[in-house]
């Protein structure tokens, strides 16, 4: 999630209200300084090293950093024939990156004569994320995405009593579970094992990652595939979610004190498989 994607309040489906109306979203974008030093390596060799990285925020999209060219090896990137276009930014140009042995074709891109109207991108570049084989924010190993710096995630402790079902089914019940607040995202409400019918729950082989939470593993309900989910390792600062397990509001009937909530409709509605 972030300030341009889902329910944040430039994303496709806004979680508030303006008190004016916007005069567009599409095509909006935000170009910033980031104070983090940003590395990426490929095949055990350091392909960008940035003191100085920049993060596009745009409409529709995840964050993604940009890096001046003086702080990327572009002794280890090699010109590309794929070119593409966009309205809002012009013409990319695109490099592959060979470096340790291994090779990551159109893995980098740039914009070296951007649109009027684009931000100051032209000296800079850009790289698909899963391209690099690791990505270091400071000293810590960086997963999935670029993290965005108005993401917030909290995890508290609650008493509220919270009942989970599917079709008139009480599948989990708790008056202790963890309430996980995440930006553009409905609460997610996060159960011990103790508190959930495991014994109708088969596990998975689907696997997601999530830049703030870490690697998650799924199980399934009968024909509702992937329907909860857990972290196994969390990231640092996650370690209370850790073997908790959480239901997906958009496809569950969740009551919080006795109140039915209203199911959410998210990029999650269809699972995770149709996320992709």
């Amino acid at each position: 999630m972030s300030l341009t994607v889902g329910m944040g309040p430039f994303g496709q489906r806004p979680g508030g209200e303006f008190n004016f109306e916007l005069p567009r979203t599409k095509g909006l974008i935000y170009f910033e300084d980031s104070p983090r030093r940003i590395r990426a390596r490929l095949g055990g060799e350091t392909v960008v090293d940035s003191r100085r990285p920049k993060l596009l925020h745009e409409h529709g999209h995840l964050p993604v950093y940009y890096f001046p060219r003086d702080e990327v090896r572009m002794d280890l990137l090699e010109p590309s024939a794929k070119r593409t276009h966009c309205p809002f930014k012009g013409d990319a140009s695109y490099w592959s990156v060979r470096a340790g042995g291994k090779l990551a074709p159109d893995a980098v891109w740039g914009y070296p004569a951007p649109v009027p109207e684009a931000p100051p991108i032209a000296d800079h570049l850009a790289f698909y994320w899963h391209s690099m084989d690791e990505w270091l924010e400071e000293d810590e190993v960086a997963i999935v995405h670029a993290r965005d710096p108005y993401h917030r995630v909290d995890v508290l402790p609650t008493s509220r009593h919270v009942r989970v079902s599917a079709a008139g089914e009480v599948l989990a019940e708790s008056r202790r579970p963890l309430a996980l607040f995440e930006t553009g995202l409905p609460t997610r409400w996060y159960f011990t094992a103790e508190d959930v019918r495991t014994d109708r729950l088969t596990s998975s082989d689907t696997r997601t990652g999530c830049a703030y939470k870490g690697f998650a593993s799924y199980w399934s309900l009968d024909d509702e595939d992937d329907l909860v989910w857990s972290y196994p390792e969390p990231r640092a600062g996650m370690e209370s979610i850790r073997d908790r397990l959480a239901f997906f509001n958009e496809r569950v009937d969740i009551d919080v004190d006795g109140e039915r909530q209203e199911r959410p409709v998210t990029q999650w509605s269809r699972g995770p498989r149709a996320r992709s």
